[in-house]
């Protein structure tokens, strides 16, 4: 976890005044249940934050710079207007200053320290979260007073334009709006969404890591969607009703003339709106076998039709399968990152060192298994 006690000298090394002098606010990570790679196309998503977390120290400097250094990178990062990419992590955090300012607000000098426990490149949205936590710590300590969902989307269209990640609402949305021991319906399209009880009747959720480190912004992750947008243009010409991709049917890929790749992305998304409404079904009524089969489902979409997936996290999946686990998907932009697992209290650990020395023995590195728990969203501490 995260050491919340850094001594007050680390913050006299970097900004010349002591700890009690910043502010703390906390951001959660997150995991997606179901609705994997719809968020950007108008589908209805299943996300709850998780007590892994960025942490963000901030202070005032009444000057026109920002200071933002990263405990976990160990780098200082100096900024003025005007603001420029630097392709590093300090991006997150301008970007967002940014997209406040072109809502009409100035956005005085600070000091940021940033560090947290959430993994990089693990699909849980640690991007997400310094966005959400960036953008919730200057609207409190300036009185700008945005809501949870404006700060929401002010951290997307941070990481779509500066950045450069076309990314969808639902991270930065479950990051800001999350409670504890729930996880929220989310319609993308019309940002309406509600909270259901986490009661997973004697089951529980874990996630594999397969440190495979993935990178949105350089893997092929825009290219999807710009598969997506290309399929929804000659879908729309043949079926002029639908506005979002998410509202596509099968008799409309008979019409539209699509590509291959592109009738395989809308394969995908078809079918996951039938599985999203079976899992919000089997939380529901307690049938958490037909929940594990949607997500074992998702991931082989997600391998096979989405084409986002890769060796390790179909090997990992795959493993689980025939070890009996009731259901598991990789989450997150793909290409790496975690596996999320459901199965009954305790029978998966019973079998994590047998896992490991698979994976060991085919990849050449371990997998780190996480337990977590549903938390609230931002917050200060």
């Amino acid at each position: 976890m995260v050491d919340l006690n850094i001594e007050s000298k680390q913050f006299l090394l970097r900004f010349g005044k002591p700890m009690e002098e910043f502010r703390h606010f906390s951001a959660p990570g997150r995991i997606n249940i179901i609705g994997e790679h719809v968020d950007y196309l108008g589908g209805i998503v299943l996300p709850a934050a998780i007590d892994f977390s960025v942490h963000l120290w901030i202070s005032p400097n009444k000057s026109d710079q920002f200071n933002l250094y990263s405990l976990d990178f160990d780098s200082l990062v100096k900024i003025k207007r005007p603001f420029q990419s630097s392709q590093i992590w300090s991006d997150y955090l301008i970007g967002v200053i940014v997209e406040i300012e072109k809502e009409g607000f100035h956005v005085p000098g600070f000091d940021a320290f940033l560090t947290g426990n959430i993994p990089q490149g693990a699909g849980l949205s640690s991007s997400a979260s310094v966005e959400v936590v960036t953008g919730f710590a200057i609207s409190s300590l300036f009185g700008f007073k945005f809501s949870r969902e404006k700060i929401a989307l002010l951290g997307q269209a941070a990481e779509n334009h500066f950045v450069g990640t076309k990314c969808g609402i639902m991270d930065q949305f479950i990051i800001a709006t999350g409670k504890e021991d729930h996880c929220i319906s989310l319609n993308t399209e019309t940002l309406e969404y509600s909270y259901h009880t986490f009661d997973l009747k004697g089951y529980e959720f874990s996630l594999i890591n397969s440190n495979v480190k993935h990178s949105l912004k350089d893997s092929d992750y825009n290219q999807r969607r710009l598969e997506c947008e290309s399929a929804l243009k000659k879908i729309k010409s043949a079926n002029l009703n639908i506005s979002q991709l998410y509202e596509a049917k099968e008799d409309d890929l008979k019409l539209a003339g699509l590509s291959t790749a592109e009738e395989k992305r809308v394969r995908h998304v078809i079918g996951e709106k039938n599985r999203t409404q079976a899992v919000v079904r089997g939380l529901e009524n307690g049938d958490l076998t037909s929940v594990g089969k949607a997500l074992f489902e998702t991931h082989w979409s997600l391998s096979k039709l989405f084409e986002v997936s890769c060796e390790e996290t179909d090997f990992i999946v795959s493993e689980l399968e025939r070890m009996g686990v009731e259901g598991a998907r990789m989450i997150g932009g793909g290409f790496g990152g975690c596996i999320l697992v459901l199965d009954k209290i305790g029978n998966f650990s019973q079998n994590q060192e047998e896992f490991q020395k698979k994976y060991i023995q085919k990849f050449g590195y371990p997998v780190d298994f996480y337990q977590f728990k549903i938390s609230d969203g931002v917050r200060e501490i």
